[in-house]
């Protein structure tokens, strides 16, 4: 910001970061926005790279943390601009302005906060800082509006929302149920991004029960939605609960975790049904298994496009659950040597908690680990992959 400043550029820090420090959290990163161009900015760091399209932006390096700074946005509609709207979406956006124009561009109140090094002032045209004491979170402008520019802010309202523990302003949360479709023509990579920032921040289970009460679980897990509206014994609900909780305490305890755990979660009871088809036209159990996980995930990627080391876990650990059965003779000693071993049993544990007709194999496994002196070395946490294998054939290079 100094160096900006110093170059006769005005900067300040904005954002989530000035929000967070003023509710006394620590901020996952930091937020610059600037006068100066992209092109500009490029200029006076040798450490910067320009990206996006849709929104133009500067990666500055900053010892190992990457700086976003952008530049000051007008309103879309510009005509000299670069604005371009689809159906009130905006799909283009390198509009630029000032301070005055670029405040009322941005989602919710207490994300619209600028810290001025020049005074170290706080500038809050939309009333944040009543908002941050209100603990609640109000967008800017007309909702209806501001949720068909970009549908993706009815997910971060619910995000922001349980992460900061406020509750949603009455004028933002009435249209969500009725523009909930419109997430719909999100492309499933940038549902991604979201199901990631919703799931894999320490607030879960609270994020889960949030989309679920507005009706926007089902844009991100269709297939698992659908089970849940018949599961009327509570099964699958309790199993995504635990899970969402296990991983919310992993988080607060510092210990990693990987999403490829909660996508066998998520999508264990569409594959068990379509399973249970497979096996009914005379496929095998490990057969069936196998041809129900691809076709679970294959559906599944067309609402959130997952990369394959996630979904390939999620396979391993359905494919472990049948083979967990067989544990006579040398089986087990191999079984735990397998790289998804421990995660497959702790999905096993799992399900054992939430009244699963496991819990003779469960306590049979618990039993062996603790008889051999078999170390938790590993946990639903881990994203180890498989290891080489010593005599792999080597490849010809001509």
């Amino acid at each position: 910001m100094y160096r900006l400043k110093n170059a006769g550029y005005k900067a300040y820090l904005v954002g989530g970061s000035v929000r967070d420090l003023l509710l006394g959290l620590k901020p996952k990163d930091f937020d610059v926005v600037t006068d100066a161009r992209p092109e500009q900015i490029r200029e006076l760091f040798r450490n910067c790279r320009l990206i996006g399209r849709r929104f133009r932006l500067a990666h500055i390096r900053f010892g190992r943390e990457i700086i976003e700074v952008s530049t000051f946005r007008a309103p879309h509609q510009t005509v000299a601009g670069e604005g371009h709207t689809e159906d009130g979406r905006i799909v283009r956006d390198n509009v630029y302005g000032d301070i005055d124009d670029d405040v009322w561009r941005r989602d919710f109140t207490v994300n619209a906060l600028f810290y001025n090094i020049e005074d170290f002032s706080l500038v809050d045209y939309v009333g944040g800082l009543s908002d941050i004491k209100a603990k609640q979170l109000r967008l800017i402008g007309d909702p209806v509006e501001r949720y068909r520019e970009d549908p993706v802010r009815m997910l971060r309202a619910v995000r922001f929302a349980v992460k900061l523990g406020f509750t949603l302003h009455p004028a933002t949360e009435q249209p969500i149920t009725e523009l909930d479709h419109l997430l719909q023509d999100i492309p499933p990579a940038r549902l991604f991004e979201e199901f990631m920032k919703l799931f894999m921040n320490g607030c879960a289970l609270a994020a889960y029960n949030q989309l679920r009460r507005y009706g926007l679980f089902v844009h991100l897990f269709p297939e698992t939605d659908q089970a849940l509206d018949k599961d009327n014994s509570g099964f699958m609900h309790g199993l995504l609960s635990n899970a969402f909780k296990n991983t919310d305490i992993r988080l607060t305890e510092d210990k990693p975790v990987t999403p490829g755990f909660l996508v066998a979660v998520l999508l264990w009871i569409p594959m068990v049904r379509l399973a249970e088809g497979y096996k009914s036209n005379g496929l095998s159990e490990m057969d069936a298994i196998s041809l129900a996980s691809d076709t679970a995930i294959s559906r599944q990627v067309k609402s959130i496009s997952m990369p394959r080391r996630f979904t390939q876990m999620a396979r391993e650990i359905w494919n472990l659950q049948t083979r967990l059965k067989h544990h006579h003779g040398n089986r087990p000693y191999r079984l735990v040597s397998h790289p998804r071993f421990r995660a497959a049993y702790d999905f096993l544990l799992l399900r054992k908690e939430v009244g699963d007709n496991v819990l003779d194999l469960a306590d049979w496994w618990t039993e062996f680990l603790v008889k051999n002196k078999i170390q938790d070395t590993d946990s639903i946490a881990t994203d180890r992959k498989a290891p080489r294998r010593r005599h792999q054939r080597k490849r010809n290079i001509t």
